[in-house]
Order: C-alpha cells, then sequence, then structure tokens
C-alpha cells in the first residue's frame, strides 16, 4: 500500500478536477491545498470562505468532470512543473497525473471548517472506521498560518526574495523565535497542571524532531521548577522470541504489543505514586532484557517523560488516570506552498531529514533510506497518525528556512543514488522539489535547534549525532 497521497497519480487527477471545478464554479478566486490529514488534504479558497451548500455544489462539478472521461493533456515538463492542459485551462502540477478525467482513486468531498477535506481513507482505514475531525490539527496549522501571515509571508518565493536580499538571518532568528516561544508556552501549560500531572507523553512520526524537542521542553520545565526524568519504552521490549509478527511472518517490533505492557504500567503506577521501581534495561545486541535493573523513584517535583511512536495511543497505559498523563504530538507541518495549489507535502520534509540524518551520522545509505520509507509509513499510519487528536498540545517542528538550509546537503546525500538505481526515481523527485527553494548556508543555526538534528552540531548529542527514533531488536 503507497501511503504518500501525493505519488499516486489518479490522486493528482482528482487534485486537477478540483482546481477545475473551483474555478469554473468561483472563477474570482483560486484553490489553496493547505495540509494533510491522514489520506487526505484539507482545502480551501483563497480570500474566501465555502459554505456547506458550495461544498455540496464543488462535490456535484466533480463528479460530472470525472464522469465525462475527459482527456488531461500533458504540455510537458519544464521549471520543475508537469504542466497540464484541463479541458483549456492550463495547470501546473508537483507530481504527474493520469490522462483522464474518470481515471481517479475513490475519493470523498466533506465540508469542514472554511472549506472541505478531500478525503481518499475511507479505502484505507483498517475496519472502514470514519475519519476523525482533525480539530486540534487544524488548529495548530491555523496558528501557523496566523503567524506567516504577521509577517507577510506565504510561498516558498516569498522565503527566497528574503534570502536574496541578504535577510537569511533575520528569518532563521524569526523561525527559531517562534519555536522557543511555542515550547515555552506547552512549558507553562504543564506547570499549570503540576498538581494532577504525573507523566508527559511524546509522539510523533519519525524525522519530526522528537528528541530535540523533548530536550528543548526539559530545558523549558526546569526554569518553570520541575525535573523532568525520562523513561524510555525501548526498555520494555518483550525479549525478541516473543516480539509478534507481522502479515508477512517478520518481526514487528512497532507493534505496541512488542511492548511488555503489563511490567510498563506496574511501573508506572509505582512511580506516580512516589513508590521505587526496578527498571528493565534491554540488551539490543542479544535481544533480551538483561539481567540488570535501575532504580528509579520520582519526588515531587519531578515528572516521568515518555517519548515515542506508542506515547498517544490510550492502549499504552490503559489504566493510568487520564488526568495524571498529558500528551503532546509532533510532526513537521512545513508551513508553505509553492504556490497555492501545490504544497510541500510534510512527508517529503521528513524524508529528507531522515535521509540527511542517516547518510550524515547513522551509516546509512540514502538508498537504504529511501527503501525502509514505505515500511516507516506503514507503521505511522498504525501507531501515530490515528491517536494525533488525543494530545493535549501539538508542536509543529517545521522551520521556515529549513529547506533552503536542507538544500546543500540534501543534493550531496541524493546524488549518491546512481541513475540505474531503482530509487533514481525518487531521487530525481526530491530534488526537483529542493531545487524550489534558495540554498542558505547553515554555520548560523542555532546549536539547540530542531534542525541540528538532522544537520549536525546539536548540544543534544555526540558527534555520531544518534539521535531520535525507536531503537529496534535486531
Amino acid at each position: 500500500m503507497q501511503h504518500d497521497t501525493y505519488l499516486r497519480k489518479r490522486r493528482q487527477t482528482v487534485k486537477l478536477g478540483l482546481i477545475k471545478t473551483t474555478r469554473t464554479l468561483f472563477p474570482e478566486y483560486y484553490l489553496k491545498a493547505a495540509y494533510s490529514i491522514q489520506e487526505g488534504v484539507f482545502c480551501n479558497l483563497s480570500g474566501s470562505l465555502l459554505s456547506e451548500r458550495e461544498v455540496g455544489q464543488v462535490r456535484t462539478e466533480l463528479e460530472k468532470w470525472v464522469a465525462a472521461d475527459l482527456p488531461i493533456q500533458l504540455l510537458g515538463h519544464e521549471g520543475g512543473y508537469y504542466r497540464y492542459d484541463v479541458d483549456g485551462l492550463h495547470l501546473n502540477a508537483l507530481y504527474p497525473s493520469e490522462d483522464r478525467s474518470s481515471m481517479i482513486d475513490p475519493v470523498k468531498v466533506i465540508p469542514y471548517s472554511d472549506g472541505f477535506i478531500v478525503d481518499f481513507g475511507d479505502v484505507e482505514r483498517n475496519g472502514n472506521l470514519p475519519l476523525v475531525t482533525p480539530e486540534k490539527l487544524s488548529a495548530c496549522y491555523e496558528k501557523t498560518q496566523r503567524w506567516l501571515r504577521n509577517i507577510n509571508i506565504e510561498l516558498v518565493s516569498d522565503v527566497n526574495a528574503i534570502v536574496d536580499a541578504g535577510r537569511s538571518l533575520e528569518v532563521m532568528g524569526i523561525a527559531e523565535a517562534l519555536q522557543e516561544k511555542e515550547i515555552a508556552d506547552i512549558a507553562d501549560m504543564i506547570l499549570l497542571q503540576r498538581r494532577a500531572l504525573r507523566v508527559l507523553l511524546i509522539s510523533g512520526p519519525s524525522s519530526s524532531g522528537k528528541t530535540s524537542f523533548a530536550q528543548r521542553l526539559s530545558t523549558q520545565l526546569k526554569v518553570n521548577g520541575l525535573r523532568p526524568v525520562p523513561l524510555s519504552l525501548d526498555d520494555y521490549f518483550v525479549n525478541r522470541d516473543q516480539t509478534p509478527r507481522d502479515e508477512g511472518g517478520n518481526p514487528d517490533y512497532e507493534s505496541l504489543e512488542a511492548l511488555d505492557l503489563p511490567l510498563l504500567h506496574q511501573h508506572v503506577t509505582a512511580l506516580i505514586k512516589g513508590d521505587e521501581a526496578e527498571i528493565p534495561q534491554f540488551d539490543f545486541v542479544h535481544g533480551h532484557r538483561a539481567p540488570e535493573t535501575r532504580s528509579l523513584q520520582l519526588s515531587p517535583h519531578e515528572i516521568l517523560v515518555i517519548e515515542g511512536i506508542h506515547a498517544l495511543n490510550p492502549g499504552l497505559l490503559p489504566h493510568i488516570n487520564r488526568s495524571a498523563c498529558w500528551k503532546i504530538y509532533i510532526n513537521a507541518l512545513f508551513q508553505l506552498n509553492i504556490d497555492l495549489m501545490n504544497r510541500i507535502p510534510t512527508s517529503e520534509v521528513r524524508l529528507i531529514r531522515r535521509l540527511l540524518r542517516g547518510d550524515q551520522f547513522r551509516g546509512t545509505p540514502p538508498e537504504k533510506t529511501i527503501d525502509q520509507w514505505s515500511s516507516v509509513r506503514r507503521g505511522e499510519y498504525r501507531n501515530v497518525f490515528k491517536y494525533q487528536e488525543e494530545a493535549d498540545a501539538m508542536f509543529n517542528s517545521s522551520l521556515l528556512y529549513e529547506m533552503n538550509a536542507l538544500r546543500p546537503l540534501a543534493e550531496d546525500s541524493l546524488r549518491k543514488i546512481p541513475d540505474a538505481s531503482e530509487h533514481a526515481e525518487t531521487r530525481d523527485r526530491l530534488l526537483n522539489l529542493l531545487s524550489f527553494f534558495r540554498p542558505v548556508n547553515t554555520d548560523k543555526v542555532p546549536c539547540n535547534s530542531i534542525l541540528r538534528e538532522f544537520i549536525g552540531g546539536s548540544i543534544y548529542f555526540g558527534d555520531d549525532n544518534g539521535a531520535g527514533g525507536l531503537k529496534l531488536p535486531h
């Protein structure tokens, strides 16, 4: 199953159809693809609200366009875009489409907020579960968009213009200051809950910067008089021979059942009460729990911090009082579009982050990172995204200037992939995306920046930058 919506030609066909449809219905406005929601995308009109009745018109008009089976003519590939003639309307797209309007994936157009959600998820979600209304994710995105409007930035070209004007340090400073303020605000919210709160849970998808975020939040908590104490889920793996298997019969280390949940619950319960617990240590070399343990006990001013892909899953600590827990979801919700209808998919940003970190610090060749990506994405859909609305707070780890900063290093890594590789097409796709960003020098990126987790030089990691990620018991 291919989880990246934007890579499916049939879904790109839907996007072209929506542009055509909204241009027909509302010729004075432009459709904007705003952000991803599970297996869908939230869209709205730039400069106008859409009523539920108008969303119904969009749905009906799209259905007519699909039923007409009209040709979609590829005019060429130029300037990083695929250029199409869609029933006389010339459109640019980052990713290729099918050549007939009837060739689409099943889709629902659902009214939401001031626009609509294009939802492909009914055929993707286990048990045909309905879409979870993304109230908190939407609020996080809207908060970022309000900030961008305040500084008069909307598109990639706006940041490029600042770089061209020699003001890249200014945009770096603003972006980093925003994140520091957000982290301090979250620490203040936690402080307000200090009487009941004993466990802080942090989750997010791969390469969202969870480890750096946890470190920076810990600093702000200390400023507020709280002492964070980390508890690693890695140490609660069951022994290798007890690891559950996936559909292919392979060990499924990302399954919730790969953890010793009864022992975890026993220890967290004891720690909340102020009792001592003997914390296990997992031997990753031999794939089993080590005989040695470490003693842990929480004082009244200490708070337990658990970070990992399962941290928001209600099944992780099902019998712990919810008021004793505070949950944070982190993701790299990249804020800028190349143009109104061509957004930068957040998973592309995270893939570039992961690829760069693996190549520079973990001895993972770019081809291997790309090869693993589909499996990583499956795990995110199964274990992370569907629980994001469980969060008490959301943090956007993306930085306004990060793709400009990542470009030179990422290009060097991607060019290690030979033309004969099965991943040459992905290489070219990512290089094309990076080409839209004016490169900036990373020397002035702060040493505590989340970006340092991927480019090196972070104060939180050693020289090997062994940051982030779940250590799997190979």
